[in-house]
């Protein structure tokens, strides 16, 4: 048997198994909730959506909206320059989310056991 054909062979192979597995994983992931975070900003964001939420005492009025801050930890970036990731008990995060035409800068305080949002800024 030709080295061609023990290739082919073998792509078919990997190629049957890798669709075997995304439809798996796929609906595995859709019966039970689950995301696969492996970046920094999504293993952040979803550590911060599953503790409950408190607001600061310097946060603007218009801010103290939990679906809004919900939407900032679902499709928001954290810049990490920015963030104090060495704090202690807290570590602080700006997150930034872009509505319509503004950028919209929020900061949370991550503790172990809440979320403190208690500032924000908005960015043209």
């Amino acid at each position: 048997m030709g080295f061609l054909k023990r290739l082919g062979w073998y792509l078919v192979g990997l190629s049957i198994g890798i669709i075997f597995l995304v439809f798996f994983f796929k609906k595995k992931s859709d019966e039970t909730g689950t995301e696969f975070c492996y970046f920094p900003n999504c293993r952040v964001l979803k550590d911060m959506r599953s503790k409950p939420l408190v607001f600061g005492e310097g946060l603007e009025e218009k801010y103290r909206d939990t679906v809004l801050i919900q939407s900032f930890l679902q499709d928001g970036d954290i810049d990490f320059g920015k963030s104090d990731t060495e704090s202690k008990p807290c570590k602080t995060y700006l997150v930034e989310w872009k509505q319509t035409q503004e950028m919209i800068q929020l900061l949370f305080k991550n503790c172990p056991k809440e979320v403190i949002v208690t500032s924000s800024q908005i960015k043209n």
